[in-house]
């Protein structure tokens, strides 16, 4: 690969083409010395990438880095030399392991946005909300409509839904200005229910987080709407029945105590090895 070829490759990367193609690897420059300096190789790195140098971590996989840009993940290896591109799969189990970075770097990303900035519809009592979902979205989408008029489905089922604005159309289009009329409302979640509906709304400003949440569902590559993010870090772009939400959450809930299961199980004949 010539010098321009790899100065494109790794430009691509620092755009955030982290994990959007199959696996490939391509030669990036670094010393020739296998042995180099840990420092000095991830100096190199994060220069390339334009990342601190924190976000240039030990992977799963020895003799690799896992570099994060933002919200976006590839592999370096800790020679400096090549690039790996796509998501990192656990043969024995078929998981793959970026995905499960990705899920944990969505939960950052709403704990940081923070419940302040959504609008939660939550269960009435005597239900009580046994989950928490966070839903990009946008005022016109039809699906998003659509699940919106079965909001009393989902919280029956004790789902609580909080919305997080994404006008798909962008900074300065229609649904933009009119989700920041329903968020400088009176009454959001009334105004956020007739704007759903079509129904007309007053036009309205005041500070407001529909700039970050756009902004923040574009970096995490949320494509469509709703996007859906589950408890479990989980993106799921596209409407889901109540119904078929509710299964999704509790094959989730099972999946994590299995998981936590499993991981005590493996601490305990750690220990077990270690006393012997």
């Amino acid at each position: 690969m010539s010098p321009t070829a790899i100065k494109t490759v790794i430009r691509r990367l620092a755009a955030g083409v982290f994990g959007l193609s199959l696996a490939v690897s391509a030669a990036i420059p670094a010393g020739d010395d296998a042995g180099a300096d840990a420092d000095a190789v991830k100096a190199k790195i994060a220069k390339a990438f334009g990342v601190d140098r924190s976000q240039i971590r030990p992977s799963p996989v020895s003799g690799w880095y896992e570099v994060q840009r933002e919200h976006e993940f590839g592999y370096v290896s800790t020679d400096g030399k090549f690039l790996l591109r796509g998501d990192l799969v656990d043969m024995a189990t078929g998981k793959s392991l970026t995905e499960e970075q990705r899920k944990a770097d969505r939960l950052a990303a709403l704990q940081q946005l923070g419940s302040d900035s959504m609008i939660e519809f939550d269960p009435a009592p005597p239900v009580a909300a046994k989950y928490l979902v966070t839903v990009f979205t946008d005022l016109d989408c039809p699906y998003c409509r659509k699940m919106h008029s079965q909001i009393a489905d989902y919280n029956a089922k004790g789902i609580a839904v909080r919305y997080a604005f994404f006008p798909r159309h962008g900074l300065n289009s229609p649904t933009y200005y009119q989700a920041i009329s329903v968020w400088c409302s009176g009454d959001r979640r009334a105004a956020l229910t007739r704007a759903k509906l079509g129904q007309s709304i007053p036009s309205r400003k005041c500070d407001n987080p529909v700039d970050k949440e756009l902004n923040l569902a574009l970096k995490l590559g949320i494509t469509g709407t709703p996007g859906i993010i589950l408890p479990d870090g989980t993106l799921h772009t596209g409407y889901a029945e109540p119904d078929e939400l509710a299964e999704m959450l509790a094959k989730s809930d099972a999946e994590a105590a299995d998981a936590a299961k499993a991981a005590k199980a493996a601490a305990g004949l750690a220990a077990g090895g270690t006393k012997g």
